[in-house]
């Protein structure tokens, strides 16, 4: 992983057989990041995603395997007990164009995964809501 800083932007570029998620919480923890929104493309190799089912109150994932191209990556960065925490969305196309996502566990980079962080000034922690059952932000 390369990234340099611009103001309060970071352009990152991760390498082929780096795991987005793991890069993600590395950079955040060196460069002192605690609240941020995230942005990436670029291609994996094999990625889970999955989806949070309200009334079970739990997290169904998905695992994938193959020639992936990610078309949209979104998220956050935040704290949870002032630790790094990360909320990630990612959808990704097959070769056949045939796009699945959900809610990104973690992924295989491929190719290169080109993501853009923007810092917010100041911080935002977490804690989990028995009535959701999730990790939501806390004002």
């Amino acid at each position: 992983m390369e990234y340099r800083k611009f103001d309060q932007t970071y352009v990152i570029r991760m390498e082929r057989g780096e795991e987005i998620t793991e890069q993600l919480k590395i950079f955040a923890e060196k460069e002192g990041v605690k609240l941020a929104s995230v942005q990436a493309i670029g291609a994996v190799s094999e990625f889970t995603v999955g989806a949070f089912d309200t009334k079970e109150k739990k997290y169904y994932s998905n695992e994938f395997k193959g020639t992936f191209e990610i078309t949209s990556l979104l998220g956050n960065i935040s704290t949870k007990d002032g630790a790094f925490y990360s909320h990630l969305h990612m959808t990704a196309a097959d070769e056949t164009g045939r796009a699945v996502g959900g809610h990104l566990n973690r992924a295989l980079i491929s190719a290169t995964c080109e993501m853009i962080v923007t810092a917010i000034p100041g911080t935002v922690d977490r804690s989990f809501s028995e009535e959701v059952g999730l990790n939501l932000f806390r004002f």
